[in-house]
């Protein structure tokens, strides 16, 4: 959670790693998930310190729209540090949620809570996941795991260090995630 500038500094930082991104800001045209990435993490330090009411009010604003025009509903304080979106396109998270640091996100990804309020699934480190996913319910997903494509997660896998693929999942290798970040 970002609760200072220099959370915040090391959060944009992390993002910008995680997308690979060499040069120092998004350009003008283009870099949109970047420029989305930037627009969450001020708009949660903007929360979290509950300092700076019109700053608070236009990352508000600005979370919403850019996360309308990319299909992203992604709430504040949900992902960790290192956050990787591979495409533009559906990409829905609940809000109590929680997903850890240098995760790799893929388009059609729904992370949601089962019919239980609060529900909702607790996501380790470096946690790869595919493209159409489906985790839904109170389930841990463990760190250094891969998530199949169009893979319908609905029970925990919390040892992590594999790979899981299928509906419903089950895993298919005891390798770890193929890109450990430290």
């Amino acid at each position: 959670m970002i609760k200072n500038k220099e959370d915040l500094k090391q959060y944009l930082k992390m993002d910008k790693s995680a997308l690979g991104k060499e040069y120092k800001r998004p350009h003008f045209f283009g870099d949109d998930i970047w420029k989305f990435e930037i627009i969450l993490r001020k708009h949660e330090y903007y929360v979290n310190t509950n300092s700076n009411f019109f700053l608070r009010k236009l990352y508000s604003f600005l979370h919403k729209k850019y996360g309308l025009k990319l299909g992203f509903s992604i709430p504040c304080n949900v992902v960790g540090a290192g956050l990787r979106i591979n495409h533009f396109g559906l990409i829905v998270i609940n809000e109590n949620a929680k997903i850890g640091e240098w995760c790799d996100i893929h388009q059609g990804v729904n992370i949601g809570q089962n019919i239980e309020k609060n529900s909702v699934p607790m996501i380790g480190d470096n946690v790869w996941i595919g493209p159409g996913v489906k985790i839904f319910g109170k389930i841990e997903i463990g760190n250094n795991t891969m998530i199949g494509a169009n893979t319908v997660v609905c029970k925990s896998f919390p040892e992590g260090n594999c790979r899981i693929a299928g509906n419903p999942a089950r895993i298919i290798s005891n390798e770890p995630n193929y890109y450990v970040r430290k």
